[in-house]
């Protein structure tokens, strides 16, 4: 079109403005940087606007009343994905074991230890003995140390039978942090060493038998049922990866307000997991893998749905506040799950999806994914959360360690609306 005449290229106006592409589209998410497409489909950027953002500097839409902006060098979003320290997370997803994620999360350097992850058994996620150190040269090796692995299980192990995963979690990490040493250490080496065994605590004292193996393997073995298709357990890796962070989610924004006072990484975890529980956070998957119960068979899916919305309710696992076209982390697990369980075993989200977009739903989220891939699996109902807690838990420590480099607290301020 000869409107679009002289338009930059990505590639171009990246490189005008001094950032990488995906520093680029987060512009365009973010609504500081208009986008429009060729026909092919190109993204196209105005020269005039890249101009003027270049002259002004680094680019910052004004924030809103529900609004915080912090710089941080960890995730930026995309139009439809996130990307992890300028690597794209769904490409992460597909090559690389959680445990190296988390510390390129936490480091900036992405660990490489054997083949690309298929099964979620890399060596590197395999556990220690109990105070065990990893021998020089070795990869490290995430297990809680013994006496905190003790003191978790036995905290949780007095709970009811019906309490969720994601409660049992917010029981075991206090447990933990009661009997870890290390705590305290703000040191950056000292907390990812604290970060293996707090992740590999949250995982290893929940009930279950215990097994060898990476975070996912071990993951798996707590929470999927014996007759369970060993076969997701790489979609369950894959799911992890895809939501270990998600720049300033809400129970981000908690955990770097709580490390900006120097709360310890297991004060920041707790933090962050009280929001993680709410329904428009982590909980939100708790919906959607009630909605997929309540469908049963994919002949109640229009039924479902339609009297979901009949009621006035939002669809639980469809629309998302930052991506308004497609959330890239949905499909990417979605496509995992089918292949690993076929098309039959997908039949009741495949259906459930279908309905949605025939009433011009917004598309499907990742909360809907983790419920499909929780649903697949035969796990019980409010384990998509538990495993979101699980994996957000290596956002919240890499944000808490860029607080620990800072030296004034985070202060949000009010605007006082009420009598004078």
């Amino acid at each position: 079109m000869d409107e679009l005449k002289g338009w930059m290229t990505a590639a171009d106006a990246a490189d005008r403005l001094g950032v990488k592409p995906a520093t680029l589209y987060a512009y365009v998410s973010r609504g500081v940087l208009a986008r429009r497409r060729s026909p092919t489909g190109q993204s196209l950027f105005d020269p005039a606007e890249i101009e003027r953002l270049g002259t002004r500097g680094r680019p910052r839409r004004q924030p809103g009343v529900a609004e915080v902006v912090i710089e941080s060098r960890i995730t930026a979003l995309g139009v439809d994905r996130p990307y992890y320290r300028g690597r794209d997370a769904l490409e992460l997803a597909g090559s690389v074991q959680f445990e190296a994620v988390a510390e390129f999360l936490w480091t900036g350097a992405l660990p490489v230890d054997g083949p690309d992850r298929a099964d979620g058994q890399a060596r590197a996620g395999e556990p220690a003995r109990a105070g065990e150190p990893a021998r020089a040269g070795e990869p490290a090796r995430w297990a809680a140390p013994a006496d905190a692995l003790a003191a978790g299980m036995a905290a949780q192990s007095g709970l009811p039978a019906g309490v969720l995963p994601l409660e049992r979690l917010q029981v075991v990490v206090p447990a933990l942090a009661a009997a870890d040493p290390l705590r305290s250490n703000l040191d950056p080496a000292a907390v990812v060493e604290v970060a293996r065994g707090l992740i590999a605590g949250m995982v290893d004292a929940l009930p279950g038998p215990a097994a060898p193996g990476g975070i996912a393997a071990r993951l798996w073995a707590k929470l999927a049922p014996p007759d369970a298709d060993p076969a997701l357990v790489g979609a369950l890796d894959a799911a992890l990866v895809l939501v270990a962070d998600h720049e300033l989610a809400a129970s981000t924004t908690a955990a770097r307000v709580a490390a900006s006072v120097r709360a310890d990484p297991y004060a920041v975890v707790m933090t962050g997991l009280g929001a993680t529980s709410g329904v428009l956070h982590g909980g939100a998957s708790l919906g959607a893998e009630s909605l997929l119960a309540e469908a049963r068979d994919p002949a109640h899916a229009r039924e479902i749905v339609a009297l979901r919305l009949r009621r006035g309710e939002r669809l639980p696992g469809f629309g998302h506040m930052v991506y308004k076209g497609v959330d890239g982390r949905a499909d990417t697990l979605l496509d995992r799950v089918r292949a690993a369980v076929g098309d039959d075993r997908m039949a009741v989200p495949d259906a459930v999806i279908a309905e949605a977009r025939r009433r011009r739903v917004p598309a499907v989220n990742i909360d809907f994914a983790l419920a499909t891939l929780t649903y697949t699996a035969g796990m019980a109902v409010g384990t998509g959360e538990a495993l979101f807690g699980i994996a957000r838990t290596a956002g919240w420590i890499a944000h808490a360690m860029e607080e620990y480099a800072h030296r004034t607290p985070l202060r949000l301020r009010a605007v006082y609306i009420g009598q004078t």
